[in-house]
């Protein structure tokens, strides 16, 4: 049982550590040693838990998107605010957060699309899921939103979320070269406060 619950510990060490150096780094600016090194862990180890680095990328990926998904449900099941105001202040304290790491590393997602989204089909199919489980949750609140009569009716709640995951991570890099919060204020404040409006 001891041996079982440090084998997970030092799995998500490992993830953790991914999270960190592939989002500051990139995957080809991440060797396996210095994430090995960072987290004391023997290379033979590393292949019993991940097979491959591109394995280990693609289950960062979920590792990374399980806290946003955690967040944005629970501002969606908070009853004391429609779901609109939920999503809103969802992407407020993702913009804080940034501000607060001065716009460094943006996000993860976004900068394996760029960097492996065409090369590694076991990335790339990690991707795709991380992006459609992100979707389908504000795909979630924006019907609820639609219902509640805050949001548009005339577009599919699938149609506004894409949307707006497309836009974020578009922002997203242009906050990267411009160190700036604007880009992030500005696609919320077209999207969120204006054309998904009712």
């Amino acid at each position: 049982m001891l041996q079982s619950s440090q084998k997970q510990a030092n799995r998500e060490n490992l993830l953790a550590k991914g999270v960190t150096l592939l989002t500051q780094q990139g995957y080809h600016g991440t060797g396996l040693k210095e994430i090995l090194d960072a987290v004391q862990i023997p290379k033979g180890s590393f292949y019993n838990y991940f097979g491959s680095k591109e394995n280990f990328c693609a289950e960062v990926v979920q590792y990374y998107l399980a806290p946003f998904i955690e967040q944005l449900e629970s501002h969606l099941q908070n009853s004391e605010q429609d779901a609109l105001t939920a999503i809103t202040r969802y992407f407020n304290e993702l913009i804080i957060e940034l501000e607060k790491t001065d716009f460094k590393g943006g996000c993860l997602l976004g900068n394996l699309m760029g960097e492996l989204g065409d090369t590694s089909d076991i990335v790339r199919t990690s991707l795709q899921v991380a992006v459609i489980q992100y979707r389908d949750l504000l795909r979630y609140g924006l019907e609820k939103a639609q219902q509640e009569g805050t949001v548009r009716a005339d577009k599919s709640a699938e149609e506004l979320a894409d949307l707006l995951v497309n836009t974020w991570q578009g922002v997203l890099l242009r906050m990267k070269i411009e160190k700036s919060s604007v880009p992030l204020k500005q696609c919320c404040e077209n999207l969120l406060d204006d054309y998904f409006r009712a």
